[in-house]
């Protein structure tokens, strides 16, 4: 072999173990969650930001939520293999060794605890309380039982409590209606999305969507009063003083939206409907944290 078909090599092998990490910490997944919690620090924050400040922070937390997305594919290696959209994983493909997984995710978790904790002793052991609570509660639940969903829903959250606290020092009202905003968003989330790949989890042995052959019409259900209950939900903040009418009204409009399609989505009961519930559920988060933030200012 030649010094430049070596270095190639090298080069692919560099490559393929970057996109493996890619795929091991979510990388996409991971930054959501890292957006939620710099907004909530920046709707939580007195004063000129500190944009140090927000620096550690997405840095603890994508660290943070890397380690939990790491350990959770540990512990799915075998069942991800059965499904289309996650058999080409780094554990369950073969291309990573769970020790060496393991290590990866032990080590972003010291770290970006570490950071975390640079805040206050209660952004830490939020942190520390999110990572756990995915990788060892809600992960193996999601084999058992439909309230896996309503588990998960609780780490799914924590980031922008923990950002508010980041900011706040404390918990305080606007921590928690932070947090309520997040998880009541949850279920139209996941259960649109648990509907679209009912077939793959089935298939894999994971029981968290209701119904044996088809997914239960419960789903969609939970789906619509979920969004329901995010409409006053949204009014909380204004009523707190923590932000101004246009972003109350412009929750209730988003509320109200998400309310709307997850009612086609439960009298519809189809791909269609399902699909107009997931899409929108991306967008609902980044539009509701943007306003919040951009009325304080």
């Amino acid at each position: 072999m030649t010094v430049k078909a070596a270095s190639y090599s090298v080069a692919g092998l560099v490559i393929q173990k970057a996109q493996d990490y890619k795929l091991l910490v979510k990388f996409r997944l991971s930054f959501t969650v890292v957006f939620s919690s710099v907004m909530a620090f920046l709707i939580g924050s007195t004063g000129p930001i500190d944009w140090l400040s927000v620096g550690i922070l997405a840095l603890g937390g994508f660290f943070v939520t890397a380690a939990a997305n790491a350990l959770n594919q540990v512990l799915e290696k075998d069942y991800d293999r059965l499904m289309k959209r996650t058999a080409d994983r780094p554990l369950a493909a073969g291309r990573m060794k769970i020790s060496e997984a393991v290590l990866a995710a032990g080590f972003m978790c010291l770290f970006g605890i570490t950071l975390l904790a640079l805040f206050n002793p209660w952004t830490a052991f939020l942190g520390m309380a999110a990572m756990v609570s995915y990788a060892f509660v809600y992960t193996p639940l999601k084999r058992l039982s439909p309230t896996a969903v309503t588990v998960g829903a609780i780490p799914g959250a924590l980031p922008t409590m923990i950002g508010c606290v980041a900011a706040q020092g404390e918990i305080t009202p606007l921590a928690w209606t932070l947090f309520a905003i997040q998880f009541l968003w949850q279920f139209p989330h996941f259960w649109s999305i648990g509907w679209l790949g009912f077939e793959d989890y089935r298939k894999a042995g994971f029981r968290f969507m209701p119904g044996h052959n088809e997914p239960d019409r419960s789903a969609s259900r939970q789906a619509f009063v979920y969004a329901v209950l995010l409409i006053p939900a949204g009014l909380i903040p204004y009523w707190l003083g923590a932000t101004g009418m246009i972003s109350a009204v412009v929750m209730v409009l988003l509320g109200t939206g998400y309310a709307a399609l997850s009612w086609r989505f439960m009298r519809l009961h189809d791909r269609k409907s399902a699909l107009s519930v997931m899409f929108y559920s991306f967008v609902y988060i980044p539009l509701t944290l943007i306003a919040l933030f951009a009325d304080k200012i």
